[in-house]
């Protein structure tokens, strides 16, 4: 049976659906939520009252999967308005290497364009030309040019993968500000200016986060060395890291969409238009002081009442709209905390899985390496690793057949892949959660772009080996790391859910299918869900 078809049969068990399917609508806005993994959400579910809690009332898909290994921020983002996964996109990473650049930071950031004076992957120049492939709103600009595509985010990248090639306005996050793209020079809508004020205002004034009552009993400390986690810190003047973990930021990133909507008249126009909105702060409390604490806890209530805002504001546009939310990634709490609740295996990566001490390693054991530096390229002791260019040819495969028998022999590493198997394995496909690590890093595969090997680290491994920054994160091919919500709402949506595994690449023709938009099914890697609760189907008719 097609996987689009499974929630219609599903549902016909359970009876005739007491509900119309969704309108056409006149407005789509897609949600992202980082790191807001299936965890997180089938945690917090029942505590939601507000936004979430709406959008939990309509057509729910608990096991919505990022499928690919390389769980990372930019990857999820490119799959959601996609369709197609990374090795599709082409966003295989947040950052990759191109020993081909001029420049002598080899590091390519996935949405920069490297190309540009003085851009480097610390300090680039925003763009979305590394997007192989068409998002749904390009899609929509070419058989509807009236579309309007709207994307604001609290990162660059997340606002660039959603939004696409061809936004009307887009802007996102820049440290102090909300900013666009460096080629646009248009004055900025009204919305911006007053949200920057209010952000200038914010940042230049302490803050003290109030603990939700229904958040006290997460409030414990976690001791890490000189300081703990756990609880909620004070936000002081000027801290934009910490203003980034407050309520605040997501709160900011709604006024900008809610203002937007109303100023740009979104949904009022000949055509469909579409709003993309990231929120970010998820996956910076996520980072910064874990999943299971206090502030992780004091952030989803807030995220709770951002969404209820700018639900609030497109009832009141009166326009015909459908709401999609999903994330994209999941994540981990710090090894730490979960020792301490009995994960045995919880851990920190070793040192030695670093880049450059494997480097070492391979020098001392190969005498006609010593010279090469960089020998061995990669973002962290996880993900692709690139062997430098340099190595002779003569002694390449040797090389790398060591490299790879290091990283296999060590206890944190569950397996290592090369380029050249990934590149004879044919696409996976579903179920996606019976899927081998194999294939799950072949969905991330891009041989343009991806690395001589891929390596995988064991579960429970967090690859940040101290808490000097971030004490947690994600990017694992396990599926605390691959299991997001996926939820669809419009006024009026008959509840239903379906618990069997979709995928984030399932959503574009998902939407797309509500506005009659043709999308050749050999183009993307996703199918179309059918969110109508009866006998019938939003999906097209084959």
């Amino acid at each position: 049976m097609p996987k689009h078809a499974v929630a219609g049969f599903a549902l016909l068990l359970s009876g005739p659906a007491l509900a119309a399917p969704p309108p056409a609508p006149k407005l789509i806005v897609a949600i992202a939520v980082d790191q807001f993994s299936a965890d997180l959400y089938g945690e917090y579910r029942g505590v939601f009252t507000d936004g979430m809690k709406r959008l939990g009332s309509g057509v729910v898909f608990p096991q919505g999967y990022q499928s690919h290994a390389a769980t990372e921020t930019c990857p999820g983002h490119s799959t959601m308005l996609t369709g197609s996964r990374p090795a599709r996109t082409g966003i295989i990473a947040n950052t990759w290497f191109d020993q081909s650049i001029a420049r002598a930071d080899k590091a390519v950031y996935c949405a920069e364009d490297e190309s540009a004076p003085g851009s480097s992957a610390k300090d680039y120049v925003a763009s979305v030309g590394h997007l192989k492939v068409p998002t749904l709103g390009d899609r929509m600009k070419v058989v509807t040019p009236a579309s309007r595509v709207v994307a604001v985010a609290g990162k660059d990248r997340a606002a660039l993968m959603m939004g696409g090639h061809n936004t009307d306005q887009l802007w996102f996050w820049a440290g102090k500000s909300f900013v666009t793209l460096a080629d646009r020079t248009a004055p900025p809508p009204a919305t911006v200016t007053r949200v920057n004020s209010l952000v200038e205002n914010q940042l230049a004034r302490p803050a003290k986060i109030a603990l939700p009552p229904v958040c006290a009993g997460r409030s414990v400390a976690v001791p890490l060395g000189e300081r703990s986690v756990g609880t909620l810190p004070e936000v002081k003047a000027g801290d934009a890291g910490a203003f980034r973990m407050s309520p605040s930021f997501d709160a900011d990133v709604a006024d900008l969409a809610i203002g937007l909507l109303d100023e740009m008249k979104l949904g009022r126009g000949a055509a469909t238009d579409l709003l993309t909105v990231s929120f970010s702060a998820t996956d910076y409390v996520g980072h910064g002081r874990g999943t299971e604490g206090a502030e992780m806890c004091t952030q989803l209530i807030a995220l709770d009442h951002s969404v209820g805002r700018l639900l609030t504001a497109l009832d009141k546009s009166g326009v015909p709209y459908v709401v999609e939310l999903t994330a994209d990634h999941g994540g981990h709490d710090l090894p730490e905390r979960n020792t301490a609740r009995g994960i045995a295996d919880a851990q920190r990566v070793e040192r030695a899985l670093a880049p450059s001490e494997l480097a070492k390693v391979l020098a001392a054991e190969f005498p006609a390496l010593k010279d090469i530096k960089p020998l061995l390229y990669g973002d962290g002791a996880f993900g692709d690793f690139y062997l430098s260019k340099a190595v002779p040819a003569t002694i390449r495969p040797q090389v790398l057949s060591s490299l790879r028998a290091k990283l296999l022999a060590h206890d944190q590493v569950a397996e290592v892949l090369t380029a050249e198997e990934l590149r004879k394995m044919a696409m996976p496909q579903p179920p996606v959660d019976e899927w081998s690590l194999a294939e799950r890093a072949r969905a991330s595969f891009d041989a343009d772009r991806s690395g001589d090997l891929v390596v995988l680290l064991k579960p429970h491994v967090t690859p940040i080996s101290d808490t000097k920054g971030s004490v947690a994160t994600h990017g694992s091919p396990w599926n605390y790391d691959r299991r997001v919500p996926i939820l669809f709402w419009w006024p009026g949506a008959t509840a239903f859910e379906q618990p069997l595994p979709t995928e984030t690449v399932d959503i574009l023709p998902t939407l797309a299918a509500l506005i009659k938009l043709p999308v050749p099914a050999e183009e993307i890697d996703g199918h179309c869900l059918d969110l109508d609760a009866g006998a019938g189907t939003t999906c097209p008719v084959k």
